[in-house]
């Protein structure tokens, strides 16, 4: 899921609305599974979110803003190239670099398209990447 929002507008005033559109995810038992922790930088530090965040269910990973060398033990650092990664993946789309849209919609949706695209060749290599190893068994 890919939220965009104005250049001018804050990371943090964009999470309420981000964890409210957060879908529950099937298990393939058909349980149904949801998001347990919200892990994030400083930049969502602020301390009305993380008490937001630990009101709405989830586990805070979020470093406090204004901690600066403070280990604060989610693993952040571990982690967030996961994230930084997807992120230069989507950033490689020539059209997202610099914004042209008129609306607030169609850039949205060319967001979203670009996403598409990076599962898209993600799950076509894990699917290459299976299929090479069962032909070596």
């Amino acid at each position: 899921m890919i939220r965009t929002g104005p250049a001018n507008q804050n990371d943090h005033q964009r999470l309420q609305g981000l964890l409210a559109a957060l879908p529950l995810l099937p298990t393939r038992a058909g349980a149904v599974r949801q998001v347990v922790a919200v892990m994030a930088d400083a930049g969502y530090g602020v301390a009305a979110l993380i008490v937001l965040v630990v009101t709405l269910g989830y586990r805070s990973l979020i470093k406090p803003l204004g901690k600066a060398g403070q280990v604060h033990g989610s693993g952040l650092g571990k982690k967030r190239y996961v994230v930084e990664r997807a992120l230069s993946w989507v950033s490689n789309f020539r059209r997202l670099k610099l914004c042209y849209e008129r609306t607030w919609h169609s850039a949205q949706g060319f967001h979203e398209l670009a996403v598409a695209v990076v599962c898209a060749r993600r799950l076509e290599k894990i699917r290459q990447d299976a299929a090479k190893r069962c032909t070596r068994l």
